[in-house]
C-alpha cells in the first residue's frame, strides 16, 4: 500500500475485502488473493497494482459485497480506518457488509469468518439483521440471491452462541 501511495495522482481510498481482512485483522495467517476496490480508481494505480501483483506473486481481484448483495448507503463511513499513507487511505470494507456477503455465500470458511467477526465484536447480532432489513428491499436487484435462502441463513447463523471476545494478552516488557 505504501508503494501504490507514491503513484495515487489525488487522495484515493483503497477498501479491503474478504481473506484480506481476516489477515489483518488476525483470524487467518494468509489469503490466496488481496481483495479490494478502490475508490476513485486511477489508471496510474491500476497499472502500479498490476506490477506490484507480478511483483511479488500476488493475486488481487476487485471485489466487494455490493457486487453481490444489497449494501445500504453510507458504507463508507462505516469502514474502519486500516492505515493512512500521504494520499492513500486504507480501509476496511462495511464488516458488517461483509459479513452478510459470507452468509449469502455460505460457504464453510466464510460462515467461520462470520463466527470470528462475532466472536471478536468486530459485528454484531443486531447490526447484522438491522443492516439485512435495511438492505432486503433491493434484493430483487440481485436475481441470483434467494432472498428465503439468504434470511433462513442469516437466522441459522444467528441462532448459535456468540463466545464471549477473548482478553487481551498482557504486554510483555
Amino acid at each position: 500500500m505504501r508503494a501504490l501511495a507514491k503513484t495515487a495522482p489525488a487522495p484515493t481510498t483503497v477498501y479491503l475485502v474478504g481473506g484480506t481482512t481476516a489477515v489483518l485483522v488476525g483470524w487467518r495467517d494468509t489469503t490466496l488473493y488481496v481483495d479490494m476496490i478502490m475508490r476513485p480508481e486511477h489508471d496510474a494505480m491500476l497499472r502500479a497494482i498490476l506490477a506490484r501483483k507480478e511483483q511479488l506473486s500476488i493475486n488481487v481481484e476487485f471485489a466487494a459485497p455490493d457486487q453481490f448483495i444489497p449494501v445500504p448507503t453510507g458504507w463508507e463511513s462505516r469502514s474502519p480506518l486500516v492505515a493512512q499513507y500521504g494520499p492513500l487511505t486504507v480501509r476496511h470494507y462495511d464488516l458488517t457488509a461483509q459479513a452478510l456477503a459470507k452468509i449469502e455465500r455460505g460457504h464453510v470458511r466464510d460462515l467461520n469468518h462470520v463466527r470470528a467477526m462475532l466472536d471478536a465484536g468486530l459485528v454484531t447480532p443486531d447490526s447484522l439483521r438491522t443492516t439485512y432489513d435495511q438492505a432486503a428491499s433491493d434484493l430483487y436487484r440481485y436475481p441470483a440471491v434467494d432472498p428465503v435462502t439468504y434470511r433462513a441463513a442469516l437466522d441459522a447463523l444467528l441462532a448459535e452462541p456468540v463466545k464471549p471476545p477473548r482478553p487481551a494478552a498482557p504486554e510483555s516488557r
